[in-house]
């Protein structure tokens, strides 16, 4: 019987990137799997470009009808509002393996439905690194948007709002845009911005650091921290000293905090910090290396703002589908290094990647106790 892969569609606003491109779904398809596609309006791809790749398009939403066998493939969390059971094999980004807020009623959904949650973000290979990942993207994005929303600052001062932030067709578009806005905002300020990426060696810290330079910022102004340069345990007293950081890290096991509210309050020292983007989003975990703020932001309400008086106020960005700025090529990106993987699921149980992901699982589940 052929493997049957059923694409959901995104339900997250503004979410426009897709776990499964034309081209992906054709070659999956070519290779005898049987794909189901759920008609969206929001996704980069639309729903003429699955046509004559062999896809079968299926209405918005009914994934929960689908085949028991099928595996239901997606990637930010599912519709909200809804605690009912999941019998079926889910492959997404479930944000509830690391101790976040509501991991326990994420997997109680499994437990009661029997299924199973095969997460992408933990599917790795014998070596122990992500197979796909959208990290260069997200790094990608954060940059240009925490020059953006510095620009913005120095150009407008504390008002108006930071407005919502739309997705570009391409990387050159966003480029273009930026480097548009810096050459205004500079006009003002008198230079460019310091610009500090932490986790600068690893996927997501590279995608910063590189559209900091296609925007045209110095390599003197750009600073790339990792672990050599943190060893030694936070806060760093380095960070406020910047105008713009991006914190890239992946977090896996309780670290000192980078940053903390009271560095950030504090006006012994002019504090050059005016944005943060937290593209790692761990302010939910217990371990977050960035304790100034709470919560996340969206592309439609995209900054916190932090009291930090009687120094002056920081700007939060803590948005958790950053790669959506760039759907299209994040998407192509992600669905290239997936299709192996995808693939394998027609010799599952031979599969190293996806038996310690369900594997994981499983562990996960007797760590919640339910």
């Amino acid at each position: 019987m052929a493997v049957h892969i059923w694409v959901r569609a995104e339900t997250k606003h503004q979410e426009h990137r897709t776990a499964l491109t034309p081209n992906a779904a054709k070659q999956l398809v070519d290779a005898g799997f049987t794909v189901s596609v759920e008609r969206c309006t929001e996704r980069i791809f639309n729903d003429a470009d699955y046509e004559g790749t062999g896809v079968t398009m299926v209405p918005h939403g009914t994934w929960r009808t689908a085949p028991a066998d099928a595996y239901i493939l997606g990637l930010k969390e599912l519709p909200e509002n809804d605690d009912s059971a999941l019998p079926h094999a889910h492959i997404m980004f479930a944000h509830c393996f690391k101790g976040q807020a509501g991991w326990r009623e994420v997997l109680d959904r499994f437990k009661r439905g029997n299924g199973t949650l095969l997460d992408l973000e933990f599917l790795v290979d014998e070596r122990g690194r992500r197979v796909a990942a959208f990290g260069y993207h997200a790094g990608y994005a954060g940059s240009a948007v925490g020059l953006d929303l510095w620009c913005h600052k120095v150009l407008n001062g504390e008002e108006p709002v930071f407005p919502a932030i739309n997705h570009f067709n391409n990387d050159q578009d966003l480029i273009k845009y930026i480097k548009a806005r810096l050459a205004l905002a500079v006009a003002k300020f008198g230079r460019l911005p310091r610009v500090m990426v932490m986790g600068a060696l690893g996927r997501c810290g590279g995608g910063a650091g590189d559209f900091a330079r296609d925007a045209g910022i110095p390599a003197e102004n750009i600073i790339q921290w990792d672990l050599a340069e943190t060893k030694a345990g936070g806060p760093f007293a380095e960070i406020i000293a910047h105008d713009i950081f991006v914190n890239c890290i992946y977090l896996s096991t309780p670290i000192p905090p980078f940053v903390t509210l009271e560095m950030c309050k504090s006006v012994e020292k002019a504090r050059g910090l005016s944005v943060l983007v937290d593209v790692s989003c761990d302010a939910t975990n217990p371990h977050n290396p960035i304790p100034v703020y709470y919560g996340a932001t969206t592309f439609v309400d995209p900054v916190i703002r932090v009291d930090c008086a009687p120094a002056p106020r920081l700007d939060v960005v803590a948005i958790d589908h950053l790669p959506s700025l760039l759907p299209r090529e994040s998407s192509e990106a992600f669905c290239k290094d997936l299709l192996p993987s995808l693939l394998a699921l027609k010799n599952r149980a031979d599969s190293q990647v996806w038996g310690k992901a369900e594997k994981l699982f499983h562990a996960k589940v007797d760590e919640a106790k339910l």
